[in-house]
Order: structure tokens, then sequence, then C-alpha cells
């Protein structure tokens, strides 16, 4: 049942009628999926929150103003565009440069899962809804400028008509054809080359025996099995600190230099997020007596090997769901 379909149920003619809580019903139903759409266009988890509220704090103050004319979902996700637009305008008016974002953060594939199901059966639908989501894409967007982002996310993901983009943005239509052209363009320069090998889909037997491989090789800090893992061109990052090294030899440089070689006391619990294969790490603190969180390393596969490698800081641990501490070996 849709959300106009149940304002006219409720005996109303508009949303002027409609009181706070019932409001907040209709909206509340919506909520995960504006979420995901502020999350590409903000790239992080915590932004994505702060504008979903100011999405709905606004829609709530302008409720008078919706006039029918497309569906109350598509309302929202026009006040959802322009908050976004509004934080960037005020925070990073200047897109992502040299290949990494510092403000990226991991969204967790549980929360991922209460999104509609939409156009489940069509593997076209799919397959855009998850590479969409995948760390490489939400790099990729993010050195993109803001309205062409817009443009980009509004038309290619959701499939909004260039005359419903023109409108939300205050534009012509051929302005909007020709911002999706310029961030198509860009987007073709940051993404991975070979897009179509990302992860394949769903992980394969293969994808997951290389993981835990990987899982191992970093409790055991054995670099050497860690470097005959990863592709000749792998990436690897740790926003929010700075840096960004490509390439087999200068990833495994720093793998050595990072003083990560000997470090004990190590266990790894698989998880997912961004629809991608990630481990959750934890560090053995003797005077906790218990594992602690430490990084998150979320991984992209192609061709049976590690092409990047993205991890996150333990602050990211509550986010994704993940337990604040492990047990000792065997302790209940």
């Amino acid at each position: 049942m849709s959300a106009d379909t149940r304002l006219g149920e409720m005996g109303v003619n508009g949303l002027g009628e409609v009181d706070e809580p019932a409001f907040s019903g209709l909206a509340q139903r919506h909520r995960r999926e504006l979420h995901v759409h502020c999350y590409r266009m903000l790239g992080s988890f915590e932004d994505a929150e702060d504008t979903v509220q100011e999405t709905f704090l606004r829609a709530w103050r302008r409720r008078e103003t919706f006039e029918g004319r497309s569906t109350f979902r598509a309302w929202l996700y026009r006040i959802a565009t322009n908050a976004c637009l509004d934080l960037l305008a005020k925070c990073r008016p200047e897109p992502a440069t040299g290949g990494e974002v510092l403000w990226l953060q991991p969204y967790p594939d549980r929360l991922l899962d209460e999104l509609p199901a939409g156009d489940a059966d069509e593997p076209e639908a799919v397959a855009v809804a998850r590479e969409t989501i995948e760390l490489a894409y939400l790099v990729a967007v993010q050195h993109l400028a803001p309205r062409p982002r817009a443009v980009l996310i509004l038309r290619d993901v959701l499939g909004w008509p260039a005359k419903d983009v023109a409108e939300l943005l205050g534009d012509s239509v051929n302005s909007v054809n020709s911002a999706l052209q310029r961030a198509r363009a860009g987007m073709r320069e940051h993404l991975p080359a070979e897009r179509q090998d990302w992860t394949g889909g769903e992980e394969d037997a293969g994808t997951r025996e290389l993981v835990r491989r990987y899982t191992e090789a970093v409790v055991a800090t054995d670099i050497p099995a860690l470097a005959s893992m990863v592709r000749d061109d792998v990436r690897s990052s740790m926003p929010p600190t700075p840096g960004l090294y490509v390439g087999h030899d200068t990833v495994v440089k720093y793998w050595a230099e990072s003083g990560f070689e000997g470090m004990t006391g190590l266990r790894g619990v698989p998880t997912s997020v961004n629809r991608q294969p990630a481990i959750a790490f934890y560090h053995w603190r003797e005077e906790d007596g218990a594992y602690l969180p430490l990084t998150i390393d979320v991984l992209r596969v192609t061709g049976g090997k590690i092409a990047e490698i993205i991890t996150f800081h333990n602050d990211r641990f509550p986010r994704l769901g993940l337990p604040e501490r492990l047990p000792a070996d065997g302790a209940e």
C-alpha cells in the first residue's frame, strides 16, 4: 500500500489535514530508501542520517505545499535531494580529488536489507542497486560536483525522467541532459576499469575462500601470504586518514613499514557492508580481558584476487551492529 493510497483512505484531501503523528507515520515508511539516497549523495552514513532528519522536518513544515502532482515519495525525494545540496554547499563545496574520499563511511548490509523489494525480479535493476551502493561507486560519485552528482543519481539510479530532474533543480531539460553526460564521463574516469567484474553479484565459493584466507593471513600478520592475494593494481586506503596506496609493491611496502608484521592477539569476524565482503578485526587487550575493536577491512574482489582494501576505524563498529568486545577464546 503506497503512502498516497493511505492519504485517500484517511479521508483527507492533502497533507495540510494530517496531524503530526500520522504524517510521521507516512514519512517513516520511506526512511531507509531516503537514507540510502542521501548516503549516495554525501558518502557519509552520519551525514545521511542528519539529512534525513532535516528532510522530515522540512517536509512537515512545508506539508501544505504538497499538491499531489507527484507521489508523496517523489515529493520527499525532492526535499531530500535539496537538503543534500544545501549541506554540500555549506560543508563540502568542492568534490573529492585524487581518488580518495576522506569522509567515506561504510553502510551495513543488514540495513540495506530493509530497502523495499522494488524490481527484485529484474536482473538489471538488481545489478544497478547493488553496484551503486558499492564503495567503488561511492568514491567515484563523490568526485563529481554536487549538481551533476544529483543529476546522475536521480537519472541513472532512481530512473527519474529528465523533466522531473529539471523541475527539482530549477533548470532546463537540456541543461540536465548535458550535466548527465558530463557526470557519466566523470564516473568513467574514477570507476574500476573492469566494472563488470567488481564482485560478480552474490559472493561465490571462490570469493568466500579468498576472504577466509585473507582473514587468516591478517590474524597471522603474514605479509607474503597477503601479497599473494592482491592484484598488481590493488588500491588501499583508510578514511578518514589521508593516504591512497596504489599498486602491489606500494601496498606491500606500506604493510611492511606500518608495524603490522609481528602484531599478535588479533581476531577476525566476517561481516558485509555496501554489498561487499568485510572483516571486522579485534585486538586482545590484557587489561580488559577481551578482544576490542580495531579496524574493519572492506574488500573488492576482481578475477579471484583482491582489487581494493578500504579500512575503516573502530568508531564504525557500533553503526555496523558489531560487538563492542569479544571474550577470550573459549569464554562465554
